[in-house]
């Protein structure tokens, strides 16, 4: 078996079963993931709760599920809000050139000199620490990036000859763009767009672990991690398994994402 089949079949499978808990965590939990339940907490992994119970009695492995869903929610709502917005404005950007390009990449620049985490910080600072600002927080910081990796694109199709046919044609810009660049265009955002569901879902994480991200009591995989800090002495599974879900959800996107860009990169179809 070689090294990129090897990387598609662990990420992929690791990836399924990222949405499968996803998925069925959205509709049944083995229990209620915000039930309190004081005379059971801390209670150590055992047939009950498989993953043992935290301070408040809930069930690990419940949590860990509901989680996964917030998860899956913010990253491809994020990667679709960027990846929508990188392509109108690249496409226009290395389409139109001249003083829409200059402007465009002006304010494109500025932003990509600002990490995106701590832009995700500021953003946040105005929305306040609620799903839909962290979805819009990282959205927004992670756009300039596309912006980029598409304008590249552009200028590299702008001038071939089936682009000038196009254009002798007398088909207008925004047809030329959608029907025929645009399509072009989609191995490298395909690529990037897995790249950056990973780096989205580590940016949410470490924002609930900072308490910006979704409020309690709703479960994220970053604030369990956080809650757990107080009691790692006594309870060490409540810091090890959400750790562990972050770890092998990273590892699964990023093998998988190296096979996607093994199979659209044709300098990669050699190796």
């Amino acid at each position: 078996m070689t090294a990129k089949n090897l990387n598609l079949m662990l990420g992929g499978t690791l990836v399924l079963l990222f949405l499968a808990a996803a998925a069925i965590g959205a509709v049944w939990t083995p229990y209620n993931p915000l039930g309190i339940n004081l005379s059971g907490k801390l209670l150590p992994p055992g047939a009950e709760h498989w993953l043992g119970t935290d301070e408040f009695g809930r069930d690990v492995l419940s949590r860990l599920m509901a989680a996964a869903g917030t998860s899956v929610v913010i990253s491809l709502l994020t990667v679709s809000l960027s990846i929508s917005a990188g392509v109108v404005l690249g496409l226009i950007s290395g389409y139109a050139r001249g003083a829409v390009d200059r402007s465009i990449m002006t304010l494109n620049d500025a932003l990509l000199a600002f990490p995106s985490m701590l832009m995700a910080l500021a953003l946040l600072s105005i929305t306040g620490a609620n799903m839909y600002g962290i979805i819009l927080a990282l959205g927004l910081a992670y756009t300039p990036a596309v912006v980029r990796i598409v304008r590249g694109a552009v200028l590299s199709l702008r001038e071939r000859e089936f682009i000038e046919a196009s254009r002798v044609m007398g088909n207008s810009g925004v047809y030329t763009m959608a029907r025929h660049i645009l399509p072009n265009c989609l191995a490298p955002i395909i690529v990037f767009a897995t790249t950056m569901f990973g780096s989205v879902l580590l940016t949410e994480s470490a924002l609930s672990f900072l308490g910006l991200g979704v409020p309690p009591p709703a479960p994220t995989w970053g604030n369990m991690l956080a809650s757990a800090r107080p009691h790692m002495a006594q309870a060490v599974w409540l810091g090890i398994f959400p750790g562990l879900c972050i770890s092998l959800a990273l590892l699964g996107i990023n093998l998988f994402g190296d096979a996607i860009r093994d199979r659209f990169d044709p300098r990669m179809r050699g190796i």
